[in-house]
């Protein structure tokens, strides 16, 4: 979770340095970027609802499940986004952090079934969680105009 809190400050950040030199542009990029903090906002509003559980309730389990779902419909509703030309390279990844949000909700609900946990299920959830959150910050790099420097992310350049 301090990753994701470190990941909400980064994307304020940038997003607050896109919207102070926004002035003057484009209005579909004024629109996306209005999206894009939209959606920063609403995850950084889940994950504080997901830190806020309280792990010894009796509904904790369901709780989560709520925020996941939540997360979830955030994520396909980003991947929906219409991306502006320049950005367009991009919505594959917003397809995939989608798909993979999905997944790793999916996993949770089957973690978390009867009242059960069930940890190799749980881990499948958190790598898809993971999966989903990395495309996610790749996207906000390259709208920082950064070329991430992840050693599992590579660049192919059409000659």
């Amino acid at each position: 979770m301090k990753k994701m809190k470190l990941f909400f400050k980064i994307c304020t950040i940038i997003l607050m340095t896109l919207l102070l030199t926004a002035c003057g542009e484009d209005p579909e990029l004024t629109q996306f970027r209005n999206s894009i903090d939209d959606f920063c906002t609403k995850i950084s509003e889940i994950d504080t609802g997901i830190n806020s559980i309280d792990a010894q309730s009796e509904n904790a389990a369901d709780e989560l499940l709520s925020y996941l779902d939540d997360l979830e419909i955030v994520f396909r509703a980003f991947a929906r986004l219409d991306f502006p030309d320049e950005f367009q390279y991009l919505e594959p990844l917003a397809d995939e952090s989608s798909e993979y949000m999905t997944e790793a909700v999916q996993y949770y609900h089957e973690a978390y079934r009867n009242n059960t946990y069930e940890e190799s299920t749980a881990e499948y959830a958190r790598q898809y969680y993971s999966r989903a959150y990395k495309r996610v910050q790749i996207i906000i790099s390259f709208l920082h105009g950064e070329v991430p420097d992840d050693a599992d992310f590579t660049i192919e350049y059409d000659n």
